[in-house]
């Protein structure tokens, strides 16, 4: 019997098993490179609907769109449009309502077949999109298209992008150029494309269902018209920023995010200065002290005053002051801590005394008003701005903060290469190109400052309905059709929703307003200051000429010279100016105003009175429908809110500011330390009382033996 073979098998040796780096989003923002990409710009669409009011609904009767390619003179383009009209439908359809759908219908076919055809086209412009176009767009794409897919990125109730998906594959987006060049049309082709024309007008009270036929090239030539003169401001706008930045504005959705693109591209140097991307906790506390413009009626009413603007006040500050570098550190316990020796931003007791008639520090308060009192109360402020109230008279005393490293503004190439180019295009003429330069300067520093805390608004389907409905800080929830919900929600509340823009820098934004406000403070504070609002003041006597050129930043320029003003509350006002009437009021009834209701209201501030307001395009969210509705609205102003009246007799003449009692903030260790400086406040008062009965006694002593001598 054989003996069985052993096979002997040889070890295998074991393959090495790379450790792979795990890659992390860097802890702050970065510089953009160029890319391969980036070597040409990209063609669009432009288009535009018109709409009639059936049953108080906006339907659209009509639509059209141009494709427009980079540097393409559009000037002989208007037969390039293809439009779509309801009534040419009639034939096949007998309703209104399905001849208005086909319409919206054969538009989004066509985009559909241009871009399968020429897929570096990607991007479709309304103009107003985010507030009429796409609120339509996005309920038909849902209602009638199932074969799309649609992702629309709304935010706070705006409409930013609509994106269109055929299974996984991204077919083309619609976006808003209002959100790229923020003006009306008209003034924006004035500006950027003159030779082709005006914007024209048609009389919509006039156009109904029963004449469309009629009107038909008179509306279409309208229309016509938009769209041409959209397609050439996009194109000269997409020119100009390509040739200065080699920046496409196709691929920027907003204004800031093109601004940021910019900064980041040339400007901006993370080696010398890392701008620093806040955690949840970072950015929550410091978003405590970002606080807006300071905005304040002092005196009501005024004569033969002077109102001031700042050239350019934030972009001047992104220039001048130092800023907030580096990783920030958290000093959970600030007492004992030497102001003078703190940088970056400071929860703090602060103290104003009533004797100062124009407090500086700004109060938030329970309905978000921003106020500036007097009283003591905790707040998140700029230390900048802490030392410089304290200088003012108030007490401050830190208790805990982020310090981060003061540093020289990394915006300072930025905002002087702007601001020079800006002139230059002023003094040859070029008002297009100066209108850009402005728009990018001022654009910036808010975009550091996105709050991640926002309502979403999704069109999805029944399983993402369920899921939101379970698991989000739900707004509300409705079903459009039997394929697609709408559900509302809250993003980016708490640590579990914490999912922030990538690119974001509350800090910088935070220091920018603070040093602001530390800037107009002394024109602010002066007796003779009747109004304010963030860059601007109305005063009772003229400024210094060393503080006035129209043309440098951080100078004042003077706006008007008034004749007569009434300063009823901030963006509140009426202005007999002698180069004509200036009537400013915010909110819905803003149309009722006139020279004669001011004078009326100042007379008596409480007056109030109930008017219709008709609100031609309110969007209903949960139908996404654009809707006229008459609505009740009380015209008047809200007396005490920020500041109180004060009275001679029955006239109101000056105001004073409300005193606040707030330190529902301090937490344990707080108390503590408010304890302590009491008892600190309490010994240096009773030590002042005993030096001053020891001084006057000894005053005494002295006149008694001067007597006897």
């Amino acid at each position: 019997m054989q003996a069985d073979k052993i096979e002997i098998i040889e070890p295998r040796t074991a393959r090495k098993i790379k450790k792979k780096m795990r890659s992390y989003p860097p802890g702050h923002i970065t510089a953009v490179k160029q890319s391969s990409t980036d070597t040409e710009m990209q063609p669009f669409l432009v288009a535009d609907t018109e709409t009639i009011l059936i049953d108080d609904v906006h339907k659209p009767y009509a639509a059209g769109l141009l494709k427009v390619m980079p540097g393409e003179d559009l000037s002989s383009k208007d037969k390039c449009i293809e439009t779509y009209f309801s009534e040419d439908y009639t034939i096949i359809l007998s309703s209104f309502e399905e001849r208005s759908t086909k319409v919206l219908f054969d538009l989004i076919e066509r985009i559909s077949t241009i871009v399968k055809k020429d897929k570096s086209i990607r991007t479709i412009y309304f103009h107003n999109f985010s507030r009429f176009d796409g609120i339509i767009l996005l309920k038909h794409l849902a209602c009638h298209h199932k074969q799309y897919r649609v992702k629309p990125m709304m935010r706070n109730n705006k409409l930013y992008e609509l994106v269109v998906f055929h299974g996984k594959i991204k077919l083309f987006r619609f976006r808003d150029s209002l959100n790229i060049l923020p003006s009306n049309l008209d003034n924006l082709a004035k500006n950027l494309c003159p030779e082709l024309g005006s914007k024209g007008s048609i009389p919509y009270e006039d156009v109904k269902l029963s004449n469309l036929v009629s009107m038909k090239t008179r509306l279409l030539d309208y229309m016509k018209q938009d769209i041409l003169l959209l397609g050439g401001v996009m194109r000269k706008a997409q020119d100009l920023y390509w040739n200065a930045y080699k920046v496409d504005i196709e691929s920027k959705i907003t204004l800031p995010s093109l601004a940021l693109t910019i900064f980041r591209k040339i400007y901006y140097d993370p080696k010398t200065f890392p701008i620093h991307i806040p955690n949840l906790f970072e950015d929550t506390f410091i978003r405590r002290g970002y606080y807006g413009g300071h905005a304040d009626t002092y005196i009501p009413y005024g004569e033969n005053l002077y109102y001031y603007d700042v050239n350019s006040l934030y972009p001047f500050i992104m220039k001048t002051f130092p800023m907030p570098g580096g990783k920030p550190k958290w000093c959970g316990n600030l007492e004992g801590q030497d102001l003078d020796g703190l940088f970056g931003f400071i929860e703090a007791y602060v103290l104003c005394p009533k004797t100062i008639k124009r407090p500086f520090l700004p109060y938030r308060d329970d309905k978000n008003t921003l106020l500036f009192p007097t009283g003591e109360f905790i707040g998140v402020y700029y230390s900048e701005e802490l030392k410089y109230a304290r200088s003012l008279g108030y007490t401050v005393i830190p208790l805990s903060g982020y310090l981060f490293e003061k540093m020289e503004t990394p915006f300072e190439s930025f905002v002087s290469s702007l601001f020079e180019s800006r002139l230059k295009a002023k003094e040859s003429g070029n008002d297009a190109l100066s209108y850009v330069y402005k728009n990018l300067m001022n654009s910036l520093y808010g975009r550091f400052g996105i709050n991640p805390v926002t309502t979403v608004t999704e069109v999805c389907s029944q399983d993402r309905y369920n899921f939101l409905i379970r698991n989000s800080d739900l707004i509300f929830a409705d079903q459009l059709n039997e394929k697609y919900y709408i559900v509302s929600y809250w993003s980016g509340k708490g640590s579990d929703y914490w999912n922030p823009p990538k690119i974001s820098a509350v800090q910088l934004a935070a220091a920018i307003t603070a040093c602001a406000r530390i800037y107009m403070y002394p024109y602010i504070s002066r007796e003779d200051c009747y109004y304010t609002d963030t860059d601007s003041v109305v005063l009772g006597q003229p400024l210094p000429e060393e503080e006035i050129h129209s043309s440098v930043l951080g100078k004042f320029k003077l706006e008007h010279k008034v004749k007569k003003a009434i300063f009823l509350a901030p963006k509140s006002y009426s202005l007999l100016a002698e180069d004509g009437v200036v009537l400013k009021h915010k909110g819905p009834a803003k149309a009722f105003i006139s020279e004669e209701w001011f004078e009326s209201q100042y007379e008596d501030i409480s007056r109030t009175e109930q008017v219709s307001v008709e609100a031609p395009f309110r969007i209903d969210f949960k139908k996404l429908n654009i809707t006229k509705k008459e609505i009740q609205v009380n015209l008047g102003i809200k007396v005490g809110t920020k500041r109180i009246p004060v009275y001679s007799g029955e006239d109101w003449v000056d105001t004073k500011p409300m005193e606040i009692t707030d330190l529902s903030g301090l937490n344990t260790l707080g108390i503590i330390m408010k304890k302590s400086l009491r008892a600190k406040i309490m010994k240096l008062l009773d030590d002042n009382a005993r030096i001053h009965s020891i001084l006057a006694e000894k005053e005494r002593e002295i006149e008694e033996k001067n007597q006897d001598g």
